[in-house]
């Protein structure tokens, strides 16, 4: 008998099944890590926040959303992008607070975010703001920025969650790319 998939055991948890949640929860956790790090990875030295506890403020919040019914893994991890992109602007806008003369934030250059995992030191608040504003113009570029940028997902793995052809996300990605690349440009 082959073992449970992640969808399943989403489903089986949804329904109630604690045993589900017992299985899920290394699985999920091991994923989740490797989105971290993939992200993390590319922050400077010294970086106060680190991959695990990135990963588990993100499944602490994620198990305690009961009311959120989980469709599938593309949909799991569609939210935890969502949920790790809230967590570290969180975290950075913290940071800045702390910082004498705070908004000294280092800028982020898109053609570089195109790496995902290997930006250096993105200014999180300064992308953020930007991802919401192309929120407004193309609600699904900037769920996509979010997916590969916060939630360090590929192109494939991006469409599987917005639900569109490969061929639709890479042009988006483009797309989303030169448009945060002049927002981001303007706001330096």
């Amino acid at each position: 008998m082959t073992p449970p998939t992640i969808t399943q055991l989403l489903v089986a948890w949804n329904q109630g099944d604690q045993s589900a949640l017992e299985q899920l929860t290394p699985l999920v956790y091991r994923e989740l890590h490797r989105l971290a790090h993939g992200y993390l990875a590319g922050e400077r030295q010294g970086h106060v926040l680190q991959t695990t506890a990135l990963v588990n403020e993100a499944f602490v919040r994620l198990i305690d959303w009961k009311q959120v019914e989980w469709q599938d893994r593309a949909h799991f991890f569609g939210v935890s992008a969502t949920l790790m992109r809230h967590i570290l602007v969180q975290f950075a806008r913290e940071q800045q607070a702390h910082k004498r003369g705070g908004g000294q934030a280092i800028q982020v250059s898109l053609s570089e975010a195109a790496n995902v995992g290997g930006q250096q030191n993105p200014d999180l608040v300064a992308l953020d703001d930007a991802l919401t504003a192309l929120e407004k113009l193309d609600a699904r570029q900037s769920r996509l920025v979010e997916l590969r940028f916060f939630g360090g997902l590929s192109l494939e793995e991006a469409a599987e969650v917005i639900q569109v052809s490969l061929s639709t996300v890479r042009r988006d990605w483009r797309m989303a790319q030169a448009w945060l690349q002049q927002e981001l440009s303007a706001a330096k």
